[in-house]
């Protein structure tokens, strides 16, 4: 069967004290591993979409227990090498009510950021692909993530793949003498699909767009006007009331028609992280197999549902998605 989608990214393991610990009252430590990419491709396999990932890990036991873990989505994992380097980590503390979450990184000098990109031979590792999913994180560890996404993107395009950009720029990457928004803006030239607001495009085209509905529909017009390969904007909206209280929406452009969804609440919230590759892959998935109207809706309930998730991947199924999208968020037991 040929592989569908294709995403490219980090493998990184994440380490958080057990509940709503910090880190100086708690003496253990769970992990999970994910990755912004990662996420998503999980996410897509668990909805039952054929997957491959690409990225490198350690060569240790370490990277051999994430490589394994990602074998158990039915994730195709041929094309995740590996290099001398440890894997990459984070660590967080889960925040609740009026305390925030915070976050600390240790990825760059991992396994992935290391990557080359003479290991990938692009065209075997994108052949029958149909979509091929990226984020602004992975050319931000190092130049040589850069280089090898550049080249993956590059031959996507040259074969005609729906290139799917989630280009979140993260200021506290960037560390190798690029400028980040111009790094990111010549990505997503490669582009067909743009996951993203307001704030990703005035970050990429240097604009002050507006945040209102209308400041949206002039962002999409002119991010589609500087960068013609982008046919489809999808935004996510997360209001935060606190940091166990959210809203999600959905909204787009999709030639010159706008769209939006119904704003969803989540309270209390478990989890915050990979929120957002929830939604981008259910968008994917929805992309697939619904039209866009509908496929926005379904990520916003993908986004909205992963709130309820403890770790960085939605297990939710389709039909547990689609239950929120239609409005059964009751959450009654299923007996």
């Amino acid at each position: 069967m040929s592989n569908k989608i294709v995403t490219f990214g980090e493998v990184i393991m994440r380490l958080s004290p057990p509940g709503n610990r910090t880190m100086k009252q708690s003496h253990e430590m769970e992990f999970f591993f994910g990755g912004t990419e990662l996420n998503v491709a999980s996410s897509l396999a668990t909805m039952g979409c054929n997957v491959r990932h690409i990225s490198s890990v350690s060569d240790d036991f370490v990277g051999e227990s994430a490589v394994s873990f990602i074998k158990s989505f039915g994730i195709d994992t041929t094309f995740i090498n590996k290099n001398e380097h440890p894997l990459g980590l984070y660590f967080l503390e889960v925040g609740s009510s009026v305390r925030a979450s915070r976050i600390a990184y240790n990825r760059l000098n991992g396994s992935f950021a290391n990557i080359k990109s003479e290991q990938i031979d692009w065209k075997k590792a994108l052949e029958g692909c149909k979509y091929f999913h990226w984020t602004g994180i992975s050319p931000g560890i190092s130049e040589s993530a850069y280089e090898s996404l550049k080249e993956g993107l590059q031959t996507a395009r040259e074969l005609g793949i729906e290139v799917t950009s989630d280009p979140a720029y993260r200021s506290n990457l960037w560390k190798y003498g690029k400028n980040g928004n111009e790094v990111l803006k010549e990505l997503v030239s490669y582009s067909t699909i743009f996951i993203g607001g307001v704030n990703e495009i005035n970050e990429i085209l240097g604009t002050q767009f507006s945040s209102h509905k209308e400041g949206f529909i002039e962002a999409c017009k002119e991010l589609k006007q500087q960068i013609p390969s982008i046919y489809k904007v999808f935004d996510k909206i997360r209001i935060g009331v606190t940091a166990s209280s959210q809203q999600t929406q959905g909204r787009a452009l999709i030639e010159e028609n706008y769209f939006e969804t119904e704003l969803l609440e989540v309270n209390p919230v478990v989890d915050r992280i990979g929120t957002g590759d929830a939604f981008a892959a259910g968008l994917i998935y929805g992309l697939i197999n619904f039209d866009d109207e509908k496929a926005l809706k379904f990520a916003n309930a993908a986004c909205a549902i992963k709130h309820t998730i403890p770790g960085d991947i939605n297990y939710c199924s389709t039909e547990d998605i689609l239950e929120v999208m239609n409005g059964d968020s009751g959450g009654r037991i299923k007996r």
